[in-house]
Formats: structure tokens, sequence, C-alpha cells
């Protein structure tokens, strides 16, 4: 097993940016050794941080394929624009490197075909970084079914319902990509905020798998009026007619008979919420009261559930996930609560014992594909698409993940 691990870094925005800066140089087993970036000033900054938290100077390039070049390097993280994904992480897999890749929706289903046949010939794991999958009420949530408080699981919701008004609408002083898809594209283009979670809910890819969707997208009047307030009617994008929906609803069938519904809101104004919420038949979890209402138990409360919000508390120290009661212990470390560095936790855990990834090739392509499908239901009036098997029929009986601490298919203590 390896002890310390020599990463490249390919894209160097402000995720790629802050993930090497809060959750890789932190680190002393991790040793930042290239970053690569097409804007120089992004890359320049990036090897500058790495001079000065460990005194080396990495390769500091514009070609991804320089860093895929390296024989010292044992993977590379892709935190790149949603169009670069997949060919960079293709590449990465002939290259023979562990490669991570940041999280979004594919642009076909080409490309994720091409991405499960590459880690199939090579034999070389990638991994999407869906930090929310570490979660700790996803984790929680998974304990539980797990353990059957929740009987049978019948239904789950979620999705990435987050203003990004701002981001979207000034996409061109902030060198963010969201704008030109957001102009050109009407889709789920998000999908991976909740579905990873809740794919590992029913256990897609190993013992069920989503067969269909229905996709429906609102119209697009969120972006105009906030630049309106913001631009004034003279600025160009504020007589732009953007084509993403402000809501898309994407309805998921599953092959033992569960429904999924995804929510994309991202151009409205709200408060952040994920919206996870699993019903299965003998309970039902709901992340935007905090609440737990279990058959037999809080029946009684059916009609008057407000002062049982928040009751998820009540649960913790029985069902928290060991997960994260070892994260507690240890201290949380990276952005957005602890889970991403309890997601890098389990890529470098991967990679230092050589083995297969606890979200691999299977989950990223089934998950990112949901969003050229969903593009494809919208364009047809909500007509069904149906959702590729990318495990050619192994999903019956696939092995089960490799043992290891950071696994999602199953509860270790």
């Amino acid at each position: 097993m390896k002890e310390t691990l020599k990463i490249g870094v390919i894209g160097l925005g402000g995720r790629g940016y802050d993930l090497m800066a809060s959750v890789m140089l932190p680190r002393p087993d991790i040793q930042v050794l290239a970053v690569c970036d097409l804007y120089e000033d992004r890359r320049e900054k990036a090897a500058a941080k790495v001079k000065e938290e460990r005194g080396i100077d990495p390769l500091c390039t514009a070609n991804y394929r320089e860093v895929l070049a390296m024989p010292e390097l044992d993977a590379v993280i892709v935190s790149t624009s949603w169009a670069d994904h997949l060919h960079i992480a293709i590449a990465a897999m002939k290259a023979g490197k562990y490669v991570a890749t940041e999280v979004g929706g594919a642009y076909s289903l080409d490309e994720c075909w091409e991405l499960v046949r590459t880690h199939e010939e090579t034999g070389v794991p990638c991994m999407m970084l869906e930090n929310c999958c570490y979660g700790r009420e996803e984790l929680m949530v998974l304990n539980m079914v797990k353990k059957g408080l929740f009987g049978e699981v019948v239904h789950c919701q979620g999705g990435y319902r987050h203003d990004l008004r701002d981001e979207v609408s000034f996409g061109r002083e902030n060198r963010h990509y969201r704008l030109v898809n957001y102009l050109n594209r009407n889709c789920e283009n998000y999908p991976t905020h909740e579905l990873g979670p809740i794919a590992k809910i029913l256990n897609i890819n190993r013992g069920n798998r989503m067969l269909t969707l229905n996709s429906v997208a609102s119209k697009s009047a969120g972006l105009h009026e906030f630049l309106m307030r913001e631009k004034g009617p003279g600025y160009d994008l504020t007589s732009c007619e953007f084509t993403q929906g402000d809501v898309v609803t994407t309805i998921i069938k599953c092959a033992h008979g569960e429904t999924i519904v995804l929510t994309l809101d991202t151009t409205l104004p709200r408060p952040y919420s994920r919206g996870f919420h699993v019903q299965g038949t003998k309970g039902i979890f709901m992340e935007d009261n905090m609440s737990l209402f279990l058959d037999g138990v809080h029946t009684p409360y059916h009609f008057d559930w407000k002062g049982h919000w928040g009751n998820v508390e009540e649960y913790r120290e029985q069902y928290d996930h060991p997960i994260w009661k070892q994260y507690l212990k240890d201290g949380l470390s990276g952005g957005h609560g602890g889970i991403d560095g309890l997601v890098f936790s389990a890529f470098f855990d991967a990679v230092k014992r050589g083995v297969q990834t606890p979200i691999d090739v299977y989950d990223m392509a089934s998950w990112m594909s949901i969003t050229p499908l969903s593009e494809a239901s919208i364009a047809a009036g909500g007509a069904p698409v149906a959702i590729p098997d990318f495990t050619n029929g192994r999903w019956i009986s696939r092995e089960p993940a490799p043992e290891g601490p950071y696994r999602l298919d199953m509860v270790c203590d």
C-alpha cells in the first residue's frame, strides 16, 4: 500500500483551486506535482500556492497531455468545465492514471459509452467526486435503509436547488462555463446531486438499474428578471432568450419498480436545498424539514407534523453512519461541511490500495447520462427515453465493491 500519492490537478477555476488549496495541499500524504489550466493566471496562481505550501515548483502547463505523460504521477484530478470532464478522464485511463473528476452531466451518450469501454479495456479506475454521497444526512439515511428502518423503499426525490443567477449571468466576467450552457441547452444539467446518494440507496448498478426517464422544463424567466435588475435593459444578455428552463423535473423508473424525481432549480430566488427525500413502506425522511416519520411511531401526528420538524437529531446517535462517527472524531476537513474531504479521502484510499473506487465508472456513466437523455425528453415534449445499461447486464449479479472504510454498497462498522 502506498503511503504518499503524487497528484496532478487539471482545471484550476474557483472549484479546482479551492480543492487543491483546502483539501489536497493540507494533507501530508499528497504531493501536487502538476497544475494545468488553459488560463495562464489560474495555473500560475496554483503553482505559486504549491510553492508556498510545499516548497516545490510543480509542472505548470496549459496542456493536460503533458500532465498525463508524467510517469511519476499516481492519479489526476479533473476539475475543468463540464464539457472537458469525460475526454480528459478517458485520456487519463489510457495513460494508466487513476482519475477522479468533478461532477456534472455528459453531453452525449457516446462519450459515456467511451468512458465505460476505456475502463474495461485498460482496467484503470475512474471515479466521480460526488461529495453528496458522503453527506451526513445521506449516509445516515443509507444506514437506516440498510437496517430496514424504512421497510421496502418505493420512492426517492432530490435535486440541485441552488440560486445561481449571479454565477450564470456574470459568466463572461467570471469565465464560468455555465453561461454558454444556459444560453444553448435545456436539460437536467447537474443530475448527480442527489442522484448519486439515491442510486446507492437503491442499489443502482449492483442489483438494480434505471430503466427510463421523462423530463419537462418550465419556461425561462428568472435570468431575464435578474439581469433587468442588475444590468438594465441596455445590457446585451438582458435581451437574450435563455434556452435553459428555470425548473426542470425528471422522473426516473427503476427495474425493481422504484421511482426517482430529480429537480433542477437554479435560476429563481430560493434557499439552497438538495430536497433529499426517501420513502418506504415503514417510513419517510424529508430533508427540507429534517424530519423522520415512522409508521406506528408518528402516525398519530400526521396532521400535526410541524412540531416534529427537526426530529432527525433524536435518531442521530443510533443511526449516524460509521463513516461520520469516525470523521467527527478525526476532525472535519475541506469545504461543503466536510464532504469534500470525505470524497477525496475515499478516492485517495482506493489509489493507495490499488483497488476499485467506491463510485465507479458505471456509476459515473449512468448518472451523467441523465443530462443528454433529459435533453432529448424535453425536446420531445416530455416523452419517455430509455436509459442505457452501461453494465451490459452485469448489474443483476455484479461483485460487491471492494472492502474498505468508504464503500457505499453496504455499511461497514
